[in-house]
């Protein structure tokens, strides 16, 4: 990935806010494409935990909570896979150790927005508001993880993409549900 994530800008979506979808390099090795996935399962992970603490819909918060630690089982998931990849316990660094010098994830999460943008955004939203940005992102996340699954040639990088699509889109159900009772509630 030529300048690593922090150089990428994302493609734009339609919607508010802007939120691009991640690109992996075709030729980016498979222990690096574990690491970059590892980054943006964090970034959706913070945000997620954010919006837990500070919404005050409970089912929008106890969501979100589930949210959260479904993004922790995802982190883990890669970290397992690429155990099994490597053949070798993670290095304490995990994943930035598997990734070329300089390339971390750090504020951008699942959809290729920024976490820092999406928590500015989301202030005096909204729940519904709020539910339509995370299934964007979702949908976002899910399309990738799919077009990466059958980009990638190994059966390793496979796996890892075919394991996170298989998950965003039970996120995708679980939001669309809540979406839809807080719209009815909102309108009757």
């Amino acid at each position: 990935m030529e300048g690593g994530i922090r150089a990428w800008k994302g493609l734009k979506a339609e919607g508010p806010p802007e939120s691009g979808m991640a690109y992996f390099s075709p030729g980016t090795k498979p222990e690096e494409l574990m690491g970059l996935a590892w980054f943006l399962e964090d970034g959706s992970r913070k945000f997620y935990s954010e919006l837990a603490a500070n919404l005050t819909d409970q089912e929008a918060k106890d969501l979100y909570s589930q949210l959260t630690e479904a993004e922790e089982h995802h982190q883990a998931s890669l970290r397992r896979l690429y155990e099994e990849f490597s053949a070798q316990v993670s290095a304490p660094g995990f994943p930035g150790s598997v990734l070329p010098a300089g390339e971390e994830g750090g504020d951008v999460m699942e959809g290729g927005m920024r976490v820092s943008e999406a928590l500015q955004w989301v202030k005096g939203k909204r729940v519904t508001e709020i539910l339509e940005l995370s299934l964007s992102l979702e949908t976002n996340a899910y399309d990738l993880y799919l077009k990466m699954e059958r980009q990638v040639k190994d059966e390793y990088s496979a796996k890892v993409f075919h394991l996170l699509s298989a998950e965003e889109k039970k996120h995708l159900e679980r939001l669309s549900a809540l979406f839809e009772k807080e719209s009815k509630s909102s309108k009757g």
